[in-house]
Order: structure tokens, then sequence, then C-alpha cells
């Protein structure tokens, strides 16, 4: 079985946000098992109405040919990339009960390292 990946994302601005899911989804087309979790700021990724897609970095990478974080997000979805938003991260940014993007579930970091155990981490 090849190595699983999780990319704990802690940054609610675009750069890492961009980063981290172009990472989930290069490793998942790889055909490693991938988890992406968010806490924190990194909420912001996972909202249904995330600001992030709202940013003028949007513009500039469809403009450049780049996949924006909306591509990034559906190509997620399809890989199979599990999309966790942290429980005490959304409640820690005042986010508890907002609306979350499709297929996003809520757990805690106990969950995150059981997905990611033998695995690699990193940190954005």
């Amino acid at each position: 079985m090849t190595q699983p990946l999780g990319v704990l994302l802690l940054s609610g601005g675009h750069e890492r946000a961009h980063f981290a899911l172009m990472t989930a989804t290069a490793a998942a087309a790889l055909g490693r098992p991938v988890t992406l979790f968010a806490t924190n700021a990194g909420c912001r990724l996972l909202l249904r109405e995330a600001p992030l897609l709202q940013d003028e970095r949007e513009e500039a990478a469809g403009k450049a040919g780049v996949a924006g974080i909306a591509t990034l997000l559906a190509a997620a979805c399809e890989l199979g990339i599990r999309l966790i938003a942290c429980e005490a991260g959304l409640r820690m940014e005042g986010q508890e009960g907002v609306p979350l993007a499709e297929g996003v579930e809520v757990a805690g970091v106990v969950s995150f390292l059981a997905a990611t155990a033998g695995g690699t981490v990193v940190s954005l």
C-alpha cells in the first residue's frame, strides 16, 4: 500500500491554501491516500462560501493557466481526498455551524492522525 499523506492547513491565506490543494491533488493523482485537515484560519478554505474564492489571486491563476482553488477543490473530491475541517478550529474562528463545502467532514486531530498513521504530514 502507498504511504498516506496528510496536509495540515493552518493558514487562512490564499497562497498556502492553494499550495495545500496543489500538493494534495498531486499526491492523490499519484495514487497516495490523502487527508487534508484544515484548522483555525485554514478552515476558511473548506467553507461553502469560501472567501478565498474571491481573492484576486484566483483571477491571476486563471489568467496564468493555473488551476484555482475552485478547480482544485472539485479535483480533490473526484480524487477521493478526505477533507476535514477541525471541530476546535471552527470554534476558535467563530465558524461553528457555518455551512461547509460539499464532502467536508468535521472531526478532530485524532481523526487526522489516525488517517495519516505511518505516512507523511506536511504543514502549511
